[in-house]
């Protein structure tokens, strides 16, 4: 059966997402962990140290402005992890999404270069984060502050990690069962948030703001 667009929607409605064994291999398969994990919104970690950066705005922050760029650097290799599981037609799906209103991105740039970013997926009140990439030195943990932020400003009350890392760990988030992921994943699926936020970009200053009256 041919995966599209709206399938793929579906699933994460249904609390499963696609994975693929690498960059260049043709098959997907759907993922259901018996554990997932999920940033909560309202318990948000943030040091002091990236707290001082975020102030200084080392880098400017763009919301879908690249999105297929992010997605691209994402699926190539890094250090310590020589492939991927975003294939070719993963990214192709996603980047339909993206043109739909579904799929988002958040990206660092420095000048005219891009040097961080995220993307994920966005429905009812629910965030699906799906991969990151950095260049540049706390990249990727700035746009992850700038995302959380602007999910808090639209109200959205689940972001989704699927699995748990390091990186992710020192942020607050968390495994939780599968039984309450899905209870979780109902209740924002009941309810809508607006990603765009009607367009508008939020500044350092606010990010914080945001993030301090939650945390």
């Amino acid at each position: 059966m041919q995966i599209t667009p709206d399938i793929v929607l579906k699933a994460y409605a249904t609390g499963i997402f696609p994975m693929s064994e690498g960059r260049d291999e043709p098959e997907m398969f759907w993922v259901d962990p018996e554990k997932r994990g999920i940033l909560p919104l309202d318990e948000f970690h943030l040091s002091r140290r990236l707290r001082r950066t975020v102030r200084q705005s080392p880098f400017t922050i763009r919301i879908d402005s690249a999105f297929e760029q992010v997605m691209i650097a994402c699926a190539a290799p890094a250090s310590g992890r020589w492939t991927t599981w975003i294939n070719n037609e993963i990214q192709e799906l996603f980047t339909t999404l993206h043109h739909r209103g579904f799929a988002h991105s958040v990206e660092a740039w420095e000048g005219e270069e891009l040097v961080g970013g995220l993307y994920g997926i966005a429905l009812g009140a629910a965030f699906f984060g799906e991969s990151m990439f950095s260049r540049r030195t706390d990249a990727s943990k700035i746009v992850l502050v700038h995302l959380v932020a602007r999910l808090q400003a639209a109200s959205f009350v689940l972001l989704d990690t699927q699995f748990i890392t390091d990186h992710l760990r020192q942020f607050g988030a968390v495994e939780i069962s599968r039984a309450e992921y899905h209870s979780r994943l109902s209740l924002a699926l009941s309810e809508y948030s607006d990603f765009s936020l009607s367009g508008r970009s939020l500044s350092s200053a606010a990010v914080l703001q945001s993030i301090t009256q939650t945390s």
